[in-house]
Protein backbone atom coordinates (compact mmCIF):
# COMPACT_ATOMS: atom_id res chain seq x y z
CA UNK A 1 0.00 0.00 0.00
CA UNK A 2 1.25 3.60 -0.90
CA UNK A 3 0.06 7.06 -0.40
CA UNK A 4 -2.04 9.04 -2.75
CA UNK A 5 0.22 10.90 -5.22
CA UNK A 6 0.60 13.54 -8.25
CA UNK A 7 1.66 10.49 -10.08
CA UNK A 8 -1.96 9.00 -9.17
CA UNK A 9 -3.37 12.19 -9.71
CA UNK A 10 -2.17 12.56 -13.31
CA UNK A 11 -3.03 9.05 -14.37
CA UNK A 12 -6.36 9.35 -13.50
CA UNK A 13 -6.68 12.87 -14.95
CA UNK A 14 -4.94 11.36 -18.10
CA UNK A 15 -7.72 9.06 -18.35
CA UNK A 16 -9.97 11.61 -19.21
CA UNK A 17 -8.72 11.59 -22.79
CA UNK A 18 -10.45 7.65 -23.31
CA UNK A 19 -13.89 9.26 -21.20
CA UNK A 20 -13.76 12.49 -23.82
CA UNK A 21 -13.13 9.85 -27.31
CA UNK A 22 -15.76 7.33 -25.90
CA UNK A 23 -18.23 10.15 -25.37
CA UNK A 24 -17.55 11.75 -28.59
CA UNK A 25 -17.79 8.28 -30.41
CA UNK A 26 -21.00 7.27 -28.51
CA UNK A 27 -22.30 10.96 -29.37
CA UNK A 28 -20.96 11.33 -33.23
CA UNK A 29 -22.51 7.69 -33.46
CA UNK A 30 -25.87 7.43 -31.53
CA UNK A 31 -26.80 11.26 -33.15
CA UNK A 32 -26.70 9.23 -36.91
CA UNK A 33 -28.59 6.37 -35.54
CA UNK A 34 -31.02 8.89 -33.57
CA UNK A 35 -31.40 10.93 -36.56
CA UNK A 36 -32.61 7.43 -38.46
CA UNK A 37 -34.99 6.46 -35.78
CA UNK A 38 -36.65 10.11 -34.99
CA UNK A 39 -37.24 10.17 -38.95
CA UNK A 40 -38.66 6.69 -38.93
CA UNK A 41 -40.90 7.24 -35.97
CA UNK A 42 -42.69 10.39 -38.00
CA UNK A 43 -42.92 8.99 -41.47
CA UNK A 44 -46.35 7.50 -42.73
CA UNK A 45 -45.16 4.56 -43.33
CA UNK A 46 -45.95 1.82 -41.02
CA UNK A 47 -42.74 -0.51 -41.32
CA UNK A 48 -40.33 1.63 -40.31
CA UNK A 49 -42.53 3.26 -37.29
CA UNK A 50 -42.59 -0.34 -36.17
CA UNK A 51 -39.09 -1.27 -36.21
CA UNK A 52 -37.94 1.85 -35.23
CA UNK A 53 -40.40 1.97 -31.73
CA UNK A 54 -39.33 -1.39 -31.12
CA UNK A 55 -35.30 -0.76 -31.17
CA UNK A 56 -36.07 2.77 -28.87
CA UNK A 57 -37.89 0.40 -26.50
CA UNK A 58 -35.73 -2.57 -26.00
CA UNK A 59 -32.44 0.35 -25.57
CA UNK A 60 -34.32 2.25 -23.44
CA UNK A 61 -35.58 -0.14 -21.41
CA UNK A 62 -32.84 -2.36 -20.51
CA UNK A 63 -29.76 -1.28 -18.31
CA UNK A 64 -26.98 0.03 -20.58
CA UNK A 65 -24.52 -2.11 -18.44
CA UNK A 66 -26.82 -5.47 -19.38
CA UNK A 67 -26.09 -4.31 -22.85
CA UNK A 68 -22.52 -3.87 -22.63
CA UNK A 69 -22.29 -7.47 -21.29
CA UNK A 70 -24.50 -8.63 -23.89
CA UNK A 71 -22.15 -7.30 -26.42
CA UNK A 72 -18.57 -7.96 -25.04
CA UNK A 73 -19.81 -11.60 -23.25
CA UNK A 74 -22.36 -12.55 -25.40
CA UNK A 75 -20.51 -11.81 -28.92
CA UNK A 76 -17.30 -14.32 -28.47
CA UNK A 77 -19.92 -16.69 -27.71
CA UNK A 78 -21.51 -16.53 -31.17
CA UNK A 79 -17.91 -16.34 -32.32
CA UNK A 80 -17.27 -12.87 -32.72
CA UNK A 81 -14.47 -11.56 -30.33
CA UNK A 82 -14.70 -7.73 -29.55
CA UNK A 83 -12.37 -5.71 -27.83
CA UNK A 84 -13.28 -3.61 -24.95
CA UNK A 85 -13.28 -0.69 -26.89
CA UNK A 86 -15.42 -1.77 -29.47
CA UNK A 87 -17.80 -3.56 -26.95
CA UNK A 88 -18.09 0.22 -25.16
CA UNK A 89 -18.44 2.14 -28.70
CA UNK A 90 -21.01 -0.42 -29.69
CA UNK A 91 -23.01 -0.08 -27.01
CA UNK A 92 -22.96 3.51 -26.53
CA UNK A 93 -23.91 4.35 -29.91
CA UNK A 94 -26.98 2.04 -29.75
CA UNK A 95 -27.81 3.42 -26.20
CA UNK A 96 -27.26 6.91 -27.33
CA UNK A 97 -29.54 6.48 -30.76
CA UNK A 98 -32.33 5.12 -29.22
CA UNK A 99 -32.41 8.19 -26.60
CA UNK A 100 -31.61 10.77 -28.81
CA UNK A 101 -34.11 9.34 -31.28
CA UNK A 102 -36.99 9.80 -29.09
CA UNK A 103 -36.07 13.50 -27.99
CA UNK A 104 -35.67 14.21 -31.74
CA UNK A 105 -39.21 12.05 -32.68
CA UNK A 106 -40.88 14.81 -30.01
CA UNK A 107 -38.79 17.61 -31.53
CA UNK A 108 -39.97 17.07 -35.17
CA UNK A 109 -43.29 17.16 -34.20
CA UNK A 110 -43.28 19.99 -31.98
CA UNK A 111 -43.08 21.70 -35.18
CA UNK A 112 -46.29 23.58 -35.77
CA UNK A 113 -48.32 21.48 -38.38
CA UNK A 114 -48.93 24.44 -40.56
CA UNK A 115 -45.01 24.62 -41.85
CA UNK A 116 -46.01 20.53 -42.88
CA UNK A 117 -48.94 21.62 -44.68
CA UNK A 118 -47.37 24.61 -46.26
CA UNK A 119 -44.48 22.87 -47.15
CA UNK A 120 -46.73 19.90 -48.79
CA UNK A 121 -48.69 22.82 -50.55
CA UNK A 122 -45.84 24.10 -52.30
CA UNK A 123 -45.63 20.63 -54.20
CA UNK A 124 -41.78 19.68 -51.83
CA UNK A 125 -41.26 15.65 -51.89
CA UNK A 126 -40.58 13.92 -48.17
CA UNK A 127 -37.13 14.49 -48.05
CA UNK A 128 -36.81 17.98 -49.44
CA UNK A 129 -39.70 18.83 -46.79
CA UNK A 130 -37.56 17.45 -43.77
CA UNK A 131 -34.25 19.14 -45.19
CA UNK A 132 -35.70 22.75 -45.83
CA UNK A 133 -38.58 23.04 -43.51
CA UNK A 134 -39.02 20.72 -40.68
CA UNK A 135 -35.97 19.83 -39.63
CA UNK A 136 -33.67 23.44 -39.56
CA UNK A 137 -36.57 24.28 -37.12
CA UNK A 138 -36.47 21.23 -35.16
CA UNK A 139 -32.99 21.17 -34.71
CA UNK A 140 -33.64 24.90 -32.87
CA UNK A 141 -35.86 23.10 -30.45
CA UNK A 142 -33.81 20.29 -30.19
CA UNK A 143 -30.43 22.03 -29.10
CA UNK A 144 -31.16 22.10 -25.63
CA UNK A 145 -32.41 18.96 -24.50
CA UNK A 146 -29.84 17.39 -26.78
CA UNK A 147 -26.96 19.48 -24.94
CA UNK A 148 -28.15 18.07 -21.51
CA UNK A 149 -28.17 14.77 -22.48
CA UNK A 150 -24.36 14.79 -23.41
CA UNK A 151 -23.85 15.14 -19.88
CA UNK A 152 -25.22 11.93 -19.67
CA UNK A 153 -23.52 10.19 -22.23
CA UNK A 154 -20.43 11.37 -20.62
CA UNK A 155 -22.04 9.70 -17.58
CA UNK A 156 -22.54 6.51 -19.06
CA UNK A 157 -19.10 5.73 -20.28
CA UNK A 158 -17.93 4.99 -16.24
CA UNK A 159 -19.96 1.81 -17.30
CA UNK A 160 -17.44 0.71 -19.22
CA UNK A 161 -14.83 0.22 -16.15
CA UNK A 162 -16.55 -2.76 -15.59
CA UNK A 163 -15.49 -4.68 -19.15
CA UNK A 164 -11.91 -3.40 -18.62
CA UNK A 165 -11.66 0.00 -20.21
CA UNK A 166 -9.90 2.56 -18.97
CA UNK A 167 -11.40 5.57 -18.82
CA UNK A 168 -12.21 7.83 -15.49
CA UNK A 169 -13.63 5.44 -13.47
CA UNK A 170 -11.50 2.23 -14.94
CA UNK A 171 -8.06 4.63 -13.74
CA UNK A 172 -9.58 5.21 -10.12
CA UNK A 173 -10.21 1.58 -9.61
CA UNK A 174 -6.55 1.00 -10.40
CA UNK A 175 -5.10 3.58 -8.11
CA UNK A 176 -7.54 2.64 -5.34
CA UNK A 177 -6.78 -1.23 -5.10
CA UNK A 178 -2.74 0.05 -4.96
CA UNK A 179 -3.54 2.86 -2.42
CA UNK A 180 -6.46 1.94 -0.19
CA UNK A 181 -7.45 5.49 0.00
CA UNK A 182 -11.30 5.52 -1.97
CA UNK A 183 -12.36 8.45 -0.30
CA UNK A 184 -9.52 10.50 -2.06
CA UNK A 185 -9.37 8.51 -5.12
CA UNK A 186 -13.36 8.32 -6.01
CA UNK A 187 -13.49 12.09 -4.82
CA UNK A 188 -11.00 13.27 -7.40
CA UNK A 189 -12.88 11.28 -10.11
CA UNK A 190 -16.15 12.64 -9.48
CA UNK A 191 -14.54 16.34 -9.47
CA UNK A 192 -13.14 15.44 -13.43
CA UNK A 193 -16.83 14.05 -14.17
CA UNK A 194 -17.94 17.23 -12.84
CA UNK A 195 -15.56 19.46 -14.92
CA UNK A 196 -16.35 18.05 -17.69
CA UNK A 197 -20.30 17.66 -17.72
CA UNK A 198 -20.81 21.07 -15.85
CA UNK A 199 -19.72 23.52 -18.92
CA UNK A 200 -22.21 21.54 -20.72
CA UNK A 201 -25.11 21.82 -18.36
CA UNK A 202 -24.43 25.42 -18.29
CA UNK A 203 -24.37 25.44 -22.16
CA UNK A 204 -27.98 23.71 -22.13
CA UNK A 205 -29.50 25.96 -19.51
CA UNK A 206 -27.72 29.42 -21.41
CA UNK A 207 -29.56 27.95 -24.93
CA UNK A 208 -33.41 27.04 -23.20
CA UNK A 209 -32.95 30.73 -21.36
CA UNK A 210 -32.07 32.39 -24.73
CA UNK A 211 -34.73 30.68 -26.49
CA UNK A 212 -37.49 31.05 -24.28
CA UNK A 213 -36.61 34.95 -24.55
CA UNK A 214 -36.70 34.73 -28.37
CA UNK A 215 -40.26 33.63 -28.00
CA UNK A 216 -41.42 36.06 -25.48
CA UNK A 217 -40.57 38.68 -28.17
Amino acid sequence: MRTFGLNDLWFIAAAAQWTIALSLIAFIGGAAVGLLLALARTSDKPLPMAVAGAFIQVFQGTPLLLQLFLIFFGLPVLGLEVSPWVAAGTALVLNTGAFLGEIWRGCIQAVPRGQWEAAEALGLHYVARMRRVVLPQAFKIALPPTVGYMVQVIKGTSLAAIIGFTEITRAGQIINNATFQPLIVFSVVGAIYFLLCWPLSLWAGHIERRQALALQR
